[in-house]
């Protein structure tokens, strides 16, 4: 049986979500527990997950899928897997699918929020939660240039080095930034087909600064033009980064598309 398991988890202790030697990963304390629930079959079953995460970036709807040689109920593999897994990670969701279901070439977008504190200094209860900020913003100014962000675009001065795409090119569906006066913060939300490696990182790296004042609210179409990721200058810390939402074919009728093989 195939089974798609959504999964939330606090990335603070993880060193990201593909597993690595010798580090605790989402991906290997996953695969422990379902194999350990499948009393260790050999071959072991493999987990495939939505996407990547990096270490410290937090998930509030991660998606994978794996292969069990036995059947269980969505509700009691749920249970199942909650009684073993870390308390830093749960599974929310269990849905059985087909046989031809695969978490990731089947996504056909993915939503992402960073949360950044506005405090004068690093709050220590927020530290592994939020990027930080201590400089005035205009909160408009910021969702002026995230319009900038919003269509198909080469974000090669978005990319961190070390990304494995073939291809640059995105597109994003929404962009945009709201103030939480509750808890002094900024809130940015981006969803689209795909996205780079730190890509959103950088961007909010990018949009902070203009809502700052140093860069001008249309530095955004310069680096379209320039593609030097230099110019992009800062990556917000990886604490204040959540995937939210992964979507496949038929969650969003708007944008049913899955990314293209070229771009994955």
């Amino acid at each position: 049986m195939r089974y798609k398991i959504t999964l939330a988890y606090d990335g603070t202790n993880f060193a990201g979500f593909q597993r690595q030697p010798n580090k605790r990963t989402i991906e290997s304390e996953l695969t422990r527990v379902v194999n350990k629930m499948a009393k260790n079959p050999t071959p072991a079953i493999v987990v495939y997950g939505s996407g990547r995460t990096d270490a410290g970036v937090h998930a509030l709807g991660q998606v994978v899928h794996f292969d069990m040689p036995y059947h269980l109920t969505a509700e009691n593999m749920r249970r199942g897997l909650n009684s073993m897994l870390p308390v830093d990670m749960e599974v929310l969701h269990v849905d059985i699918v087909s046989d031809d279901f695969h978490a990731r070439y089947d996504v056909s977008g993915k939503r992402y929020v960073y949360r950044m504190d506005l405090g004068e200094f690093r709050n220590p209860f927020k530290r592994n939660y939020t990027g930080h900020w201590k400089f005035p913003v205009d909160v408009d100014r910021i969702n002026q240039a995230a319009k900038d962000l919003i269509g198909e675009h080469d974000f090669t001065s978005f990319v961190a080095s070390g990304s494995s795409a073939r291809t640059y090119f995105r597109t994003i569906y929404e962009a945009g930034c709201r103030l939480d006066k509750a808890n002094n913060e900024l809130v940015f939300e981006f969803y689209g087909n795909g996205f780079l490696y730190n890509q959103v990182r950088i961007m909010v790296g990018v949009l902070v600064e203009i809502g700052s004042g140093t860069r001008p609210v249309d530095d955004i179409q310069n680096l379209y033009r320039i593609n030097d990721r230099r110019a992009a200058r800062r990556t917000v810390p990886a604490s204040g980064l959540y995937l939210k939402h992964v979507y496949y074919e038929g969650d969003d009728p708007e944008h049913p598309t899955k990314l293209p093989k070229h771009q994955r």
